[in-house]
């Protein structure tokens, strides 16, 4: 049975195919019936290039378990990104937060 949720999103990045690297257009994330992963369903991630050939693709296949991981990483890392970027950009970055020792 097909889950019909899939999400697509403009992206600005680079993905690797063999030796070469391509530009990204598009991230299309899915809930599905798993095509390679030894799983029934999973997440899929696909990063593609809408303007090339076929196999401008990188493809992922995850457990729900483990999306939700990188999901929280995610977080973390884009968080501690956007202080150093306003951090070295002097735009004044919100303090962090400090656990009481």
């Amino acid at each position: 049975m097909c889950t019909s949720i899939v999400e697509i999103v403009p992206v600005e990045g680079m993905a690797k195919r063999g030796d070469g690297w391509f530009p990204l257009t598009q991230a299309v994330v899915a809930y599905d019936h798993a095509r390679h992963a030894p799983l029934a369903d999973a997440i899929t991630l696909d990063f593609v290039n809408a303007r090339l050939d076929a196999g401008a693709r990188a493809g992922v296949e995850l457990t729900l378990e483990t999306a939700k991981a990188l999901h929280e990483a995610l977080g973390r890392a884009i968080a501690e990104a956007e202080f150093e970027e306003a951090e070295v950009r002097g735009k004044g970055a919100p303090a962090r937060l400090v656990e009481a020792a």
